[in-house]
């Protein structure tokens, strides 16, 4: 008998029940910005960010806008790679709904207020030393834990798992951050958190991922998504 074919289908029905058959979606390559906007804008805010050498790059000394998916996205696996320079700060956002406008003066979107953000840091020259706010974390509620960064100037690789309410995050091939959305752990830190008085954190189940423009230099490249 021919075990070959059925252990094959079996594999394949594994996989896919998993989401590992769902095939991924570059955000961008190193030239093509199609797939991101900026933040309550139609187009991509080419003066506010620009491609540099196959990366996505902020300009500084202009008010910030963040960008954006065009598509909205449940539970997903994110990869890409990322660099800041010397205390630079920034974050990737998820299920972000865009029903605010850019605040006044830096023009951040106010979506830190009220989004899971993992953050992105110069954990050597940023001025703010706290380990819940430092590269990896969900920030101001989960210190990462098991991580090794590279030097400032140089290329992180980066992974965010988002499945079923249970998020991960990944930095230079290690899981750093691990918790469940509507947990009782997660809950618990929220209580305590500046976020307290929002009870709309954290609620949406399906929004864009967004990236941050917090003024200071930071680059994006080999950005890639997948559908669980």
């Amino acid at each position: 008998m021919n075990y070959c074919k059925p252990i094959f289908v079996a594999l394949l029905i594994l996989l896919s029940s998993k989401g590992y058959s769902q095939e991924w979606e570059v955000l961008f390559d190193g030239a093509n910005i199609n797939a991101l906007r900026g933040y309550k804008m139609d187009t991509f805010p080419t003066d506010r960010w620009e491609v540099v050498d196959g990366a996505l790059s902020t300009i500084t000394d202009v008010q910030n806008v963040d960008i954006v998916t065009k598509e909205m996205y449940q539970d997903f696996e994110l990869v890409f790679e990322w660099k800041v320079s010397k205390a630079g700060n920034s974050g990737v956002f998820f299920h972000v709904q865009e029903v605010f406008d850019q605040e006044a003066g830096n023009g951040n979107s106010p979506n830190w207020l009220n989004d899971f953000e993992f953050q992105i840091l110069d954990d050597i020259d940023f001025y703010d030393k706290d380990p819940m706010r430092s590269a990896g974390s969900l920030y101001d509620l989960i210190t990462p834990t098991n991580k090794t960064l590279k030097q400032v100037g140089e290329y992180n690789t980066a992974k965010l798992i988002v499945k079923d309410n249970h998020v991960e995050h990944w930095i230079n091939g290690k899981k750093v951050v691990d918790y469940v959305i509507g947990g009782e752990a997660l809950n618990a830190l929220l209580a305590k958190s500046k976020f307290k008085d929002n009870p709309e954190y954290g609620t949406s189940k399906k929004g864009h991922i967004m990236f941050q423009h917090h003024g200071q230099k930071v680059w994006y490249k080999n950005i890639k998504i997948r559908r669980l």
